[in-house]
């Protein structure tokens, strides 16, 4: 009994080793790669793909690098191996390493940015339109540059992070540029019709109720300016910083006079109250209402100054001598 017993043991050792031993001799002839990737400024580029390919054999493996730019691939077969990679908005990276038995290598790549478009062929260039001198030139051509915004070349430059920091802030300054071009409709309708808005009886005298469509027009054209403007404010103070970024010429005027028509689009509806509250009353206006007109007047003509620093044709040669 005894004897059965030590010869099931020993084959069902056998067993058991023959089906390690292959496992195992396999484990000892694999190897190990893995490695980091990089853009030409030193940022790691996470979620990027990585393709190993064996040369001898032509198989591959597809696998990508996590949130810190490392790829790794476990399990491969001693060999010479082609690596590349590829991630959007750069050019693809290829490296070749050679596996040994039970080694673990590295192979790092640096990925540089991809060129805006390709070159085309000189031959399926398309003809080159002529202009019609009957047509009056594009206004884009006096539209501010990224240099006219205070950017230097380095900065327009940079790494896939700091162009889309570009990116927005551009489309941000161009939507806070146009909507102070339609800010500046109501602005001098309002002003237009402030005059008319003045309640006035016999001899010039206040009376007790103004002129309700003046007034009512008046208010409502100041209300939305005033929206229009806090609105196009928005996109200017809210648009990303870009460190180093220092304002010259006519940008430098624009930001300039934000301290003029900033307070004074404040100032302007409360003292306005004030003077409407002074009307109602019957009262003339006096004190520190009496001037809200002045203030208005101010602010209307320093807003106008700061949109025609930055939208006037020639506004770059003027201010730039």
């Amino acid at each position: 009994m005894k004897r059965s017993m030590a010869k099931f043991a020993s084959g069902a050792g056998i067993v058991v080793l023959a089906f390690l031993a292959p496992n195992s001799l396999r484990a000892q002839t694999r190897a190990i790669l893995s490695g980091t990737v990089k853009d030409s400024a030193g940022n790691v580029l996470p979620n990027a793909k990585v393709l190993i390919e064996d040369e001898t054999t032509g198989q591959s493996t597809e696998t990508q690098t996590n949130a810190a730019g490392v790829y790794t691939e476990t399990d491969l077969a001693p060999a010479d191996y082609t690596v590349s990679v590829s991630a959007e908005g750069f050019s693809p990276g290829i490296a070749t390493v050679a596996l040994s038995t039970s080694s673990e290598q590295g192979a790092d790549l640096v990925l540089s940015a991809a060129p805006a478009q390709q070159q085309t062929p000189p031959s399926s260039l398309p003809p080159t339109p002529q202009p019609n001198p009957h047509l009056a030139p594009s206004s884009n051509a006096n539209a501010p540059s990224l240099s006219d915004l205070g950017f230097s070349s380095t900065q327009t430059q940079g790494s896939a992070q700091q162009q889309a920091l570009l990116n927005k802030r551009t489309h941000m300054l161009k939507v806070h540029q146009t909507l102070g071009l339609i800010t500046a409709i109501p602005m001098a309708a309002t002003l237009i019709s402030g005059p008319q808005a003045k309640a006035k009886g016999k001899n010039g005298q206040p009376i007790t109720e103004p002129t309700s469509a003046n007034l009512d027009l008046h208010i409502a054209l100041g209300g939305l300016t005033s929206g229009l403007y806090y609105t196009t404010a928005y996109y200017a103070i809210f648009a990303p910083k870009v460190s180093g970024v220092k304002p010259k010429g006519a940008i430098r005027l624009h930001r300039d006079l934000e301290w003029v028509h900033g307070p004074g689009m404040i100032a302007t509806p409360i003292l306005g109250i004030m003077a409407y509250k002074q009307e109602n009353a019957g009262e003339k206006v006096h004190g520190i209402a009496s001037a809200h007109a002045p203030v208005a007047y101010v602010t209307a003509i320093a807003y106008g100054v700061a949109i025609v620093a930055v939208s006037w044709p020639i506004h770059l040669k003027f201010w730039e001598r």
